[in-house]
């Protein structure tokens, strides 16, 4: 597995059968047979902050690394993954959207599942005392490319503000919404000061990529452990074409 495996989740629950948007679900308890599968293999689990170092040469690349990301901040990853992730002593980061933490993932309401909070200030504060990085997922969880230069500055620049105040800490990594991104966002990033950003591209994360559109490897519902492990060892070729910053 050459690069870095950056593997994204979005909720951790107990889920009926579905169809659609399996890439949104994850089963807890085939969450937690990944987590003790990378511990078991003694893969690394670099924490984001670690991969931007591994990334820009400034620490070692270790063999088949792997890093956690959340996207959303829903609720359920303090309920279910958050308990896992301490029982094996594993890194990750939870993407925030600043303006709508506390309320409902509005943007699923049309699925067939019930629509899940995210979590509150008060919950990000806590889990990043545990441990937890928290980035940003824009101010409101809408599509980036092609947005107009000042709603592109609130969503980039102004939600890691908002989480920057009301964490109290820093925010160093950003998640582009529903992986939607342009050049123009990606040069939103870098004036907004990120360390680095994340798209929904396929593929592991090596320097050749543009550190503020690092590619992804979605875990969905229906991978079982073979699935699992099929997207840490398949060719790493990303899928997607990938925008970046002129050289």
């Amino acid at each position: 597995m050459s690069g870095i495996s950056i593997l994204m989740y979005h909720q951790v629950g107990r889920f009926p059968p579905m169809k659609t948007h399996r890439a949104v679900y994850c089963d807890v308890g085939r969450f937690r047979l990944q987590m003790r599968t990378l511990r078991a293999l003694r893969i690394p689990v670099l924490s984001m902050s670690e991969t931007v170092a591994c990334l820009q040469g400034k620490a070692a690349m270790p063999d088949r690394a792997v890093t956690l990301t959340f996207d959303d901040g829903c609720e359920n990853f303090y309920e279910n993954a958050l308990p896992v992730l301490e029982e094996f002593g594993l890194p990750a980061i939870v993407y925030a959207i600043a303006d709508l933490a506390g309320g409902p993932a509005q943007w699923l309401a049309a699925d067939d599942h019930p629509t899940p909070p995210l979590m509150s200030f008060g919950r990000l504060r806590e889990i990043a005392s545990r441990g937890i990085e928290i980035g940003s997922h824009g101010a409101r969880h809408v599509r980036l490319e092609g947005l107009p230069a000042e709603a592109l500055r609130t969503e980039v620049a102004g939600s890691r503000e908002r989480l920057q105040e009301e964490l109290g800490q820093r925010v160093q990594h950003f998640c582009y919404p529903y992986g939607s991104h342009d050049l123009a966002a990606i040069e939103a990033a870098a004036g907004a000061g990120y360390e680095s950003a994340v798209t929904c591209q396929r593929g592991a994360a090596t320097p050749a990529f543009d550190i503020l559109a690092l590619p992804r490897k979605a875990i969905s519902y229906g991978d079982d452990i073979v699935g699992f492990l099929w997207k840490l060892y398949a060719k790493d070729a990303p899928k997607g074409h990938a925008i970046s910053r002129p050289r």
